[in-house]
C-alpha cells in the first residue's frame, strides 16, 4: 500500500512480534507459580514433621499465614484431635516403614475452628546417600466427598429406619390378623353348634370348612329335638359375608328354632322365616335373604327306619346314600330364596332311611368350588353325585370324613365356606359295598 507522499505504509510486523512474545511468556509458567496456586495443597516437612514449605492453596483453605506456619508448626499441628491420634498411631509409623502413603482420610483444623476433610498422600524423599531428608505431602479437599458420604450414610440410616418401621408394621399387621382370625373363629363357632346332640336311633355328623380364616362366613346348620319322637334339623347359607352376614345367620337360626317348636312342619318353619326376614330387611331398603333346607326326622324303633320330611328355600337338593350303592338327590320343587318376597311357596318332600342309609345336606361352597388346571370349572352337582355314589353305603361320619378330604384337596379353588350335615340310621349288619359300586 502506497502513501500519497510516495512513502511505504508500516506493515505492523513489530506489534505482532511483541504480542507473540507476550503470549509465549504466559505459556511458560514458572514451577513456583504452579506449586503455589495448584488446585490442591502442597507442603514439605522435615523428618520430625516441621513444615519447611507450604503452598498458598493450603494456607487459604486453613485460613493461616505463611509466617505463622513455616518453621513454627509441624504437620501434625494442622490436624484435628482425631487426626493427630490417627497420625501418631498409624500414619507416621506406616510412612516410616513404607516410605509412601496415598489417599489417607484425615481432618485438618481451620483458623475459624472448623474441620476440613482431606485426603493426604505423603512420600519420603532421600538424599544421594540414601538418608531420608524430608516428607512431601499432597492434600486434596474432600469436603464434597465427605458431604456425599454423609448423605449416603443419612440415606442409609433413613432406609434402615424405614425398613424397621415397615417390619414393625408388618408384625403388627400379622398380630392384628391373628387376633382378628381368633375373634372371627370364636364368632363363627357361635353360629353353629359346638357338638351335635346324641339322637336315639340315629347317627349324625357335621363339618364347617372355612375358605378364608380372616373372613366371617354365613353358612349355618343345627340339629335339635322337637318332642319325644321327632328331631328338627336345618342347613343354609345367608347372603353376604362379615358381621352383617353373622347377624343375619344368628337371626335365622333362632327364628327357625322358635318356629319349629310352634309348628314343626318344614314348610311352615320356612314360611315363618321368610316373613321375619322380609319384614326385618325389605322395609329398610336393604333386602337380605338366605337359602335354607329344613327337615324333621323321626326314627321308628320298631322297624329300625327313619322318616324324613324336607322343605327347601332355594337351597341345593339333599343327597341320600342308599344301601344298594346308589346316591339319590331329593328335589324340593317350588322353593324360593327365603326373605326376598312377602310370601314364598315351599314344597315338601318325604323319604325313608333304611338301616345303613344316610342323608347329606351341604351348602354351595362345595358345588361351586373351582377345579381344573386353570381353576375355571365348577365342581358341580354331577361330580358330587358321582362322589357320593362312590362312597355309598356309608355312615354319616364316613361321609363327612370323605367330603372333608375332598374339600382339602380343592385347595385355593374354594372361594366360599362350606357347611355339611349328615344324618343316618345305623346299619344292622356290617356294610358290604356292591360290586357295581364306583371305586373310591
Amino acid at each position: 500500500m502506497c502513501r500519497t507522499d510516495g512513502g511505504q505504509e508500516p506493515t505492523g510486523t513489530g506489534d505482532e512480534e511483541r504480542t507473540d512474545a507476550a503470549f509465549t511468556a504466559l505459556l511458560e509458567d514458572s514451577a513456583e507459580e504452579l506449586y503455589d496456586a495448584a488446585p490442591c495443597g502442597y507442603l514439605s516437612t522435615l523428618m520430625d514433621g516441621t513444615i519447611a514449605k507450604i503452598n498458598t492453596t493450603l494456607l487459604d483453605w486453613l485460613g493461616l499465614e505463611r509466617e505463622a506456619v513455616v518453621g513454627r508448626q509441624r504437620f501434625v499441628d494442622l490436624l484435628s484431635v482425631g487426626g493427630k491420634l490417627y497420625h501418631e498411631t498409624h500414619f507416621a509409623p506406616l510412612l516410616r516403614m513404607q516410605g509412601e502413603l496415598r489417599g489417607i482420610a484425615l481432618e485438618m483444623k481451620t483458623a475459624g475452628g472448623g474441620r476440613l476433610p482431606v485426603l493426604v498422600s505423603s512420600v519420603v524423599k532421600h538424599g544421594s546417600g540414601g538418608d531420608p531428608l524430608l516428607i512431601r505431602t499432597t492434600v486434596f479437599d474432600a469436603a464434597d466427598r465427605r458431604a456425599y458420604e454423609e448423605e449416603l450414610l443419612r440415606r442409609r440410616e433413613e432406609a434402615e429406619q424405614a425398613r424397621a418401621q415397615a417390619e414393625k408394621a408388618r408384625r403388627q399387621a400379622e398380630a392384628d390378623r391373628e387376633r382378628l382370625a381368633d375373634a372371627l373363629a370364636v364368632l363363627q363357632k357361635s353360629l353353629v353348634p359346638d357338638t351335635l346332640p346324641a339322637v336315639p336311633g340315629l347317627e349324625a355328623a357335621a363339618c364347617y370348612h372355612t375358605a378364608a380364616p380372616d373372613r366371617l362366613g354365613g353358612d349355618f346348620y343345627d340339629l335339635f329335638p322337637i318332642d319325644g319322637k321327632r328331631w328338627a334339623f336345618f342347613l343354609g347359607d345367608v347372603c353376604g359375608k362379615g358381621p352383617e352376614a353373622a347377624s343375619l345367620t344368628s337371626l335365622t337360626r333362632y327364628t327357625l328354632r322358635a318356629a319349629a317348636l310352634h309348628d314343626p312342619e318344614p314348610a311352615a318353619a320356612l314360611t315363618t322365616l321368610n316373613a321375619v326376614l322380609h319384614e326385618r330387611y325389605a322395609a329398610s331398603g336393604d333386602p337380605r335373604y338366605c337359602t335354607c333346607i329344613f327337615g324333621t326326622i323321626e326314627p321308628d324303633p320298631g322297624t329300625g327306619e327313619a322318616t324324613v320330611r324336607l322343605a327347601s328355600g332355594g337351597h341345593p337338593p339333599a343327597l341320600v346314600l342308599r344301601t344298594d350303592g346308589r346316591a339319590d338327590f331329593l328335589p324340593t320343587p317350588g322353593g324360593l330364596l327365603v326373605g326376598v318376597l312377602p310370601t314364598a311357596p315351599t314344597g315338601t318332600v318325604q323319604t325313608t332311611l333304611a338301616p345303613g342309609e344316610t342323608i347329606l345336606l351341604y351348602t354351595d361352597g362345595l358345588t361351586e368350588a373351582r377345579t381344573g388346571p386353570r381353576r375355571d370349572d365348577l365342581y358341580g352337582e354331577e361330580a358330587l353325585h358321582a362322589f357320593a355314589a362312590g362312597h355309598a353305603p356309608a355312615a354319616p361320619q364316613e361321609v363327612i370324613t370323605a367330603l372333608t378330604g375332598l374339600l382339602e384337596s380343592l385347595g385355593d379353588g374354594l372361594d366360599d365356606d362350606t357347611a355339611l350335615l349328615a344324618l343316618g340310621v345305623p346299619a344292622t349288619h356290617p356294610r358290604t359295598r356292591p360290586a357295581t359300586n364306583h371305586p373310591r
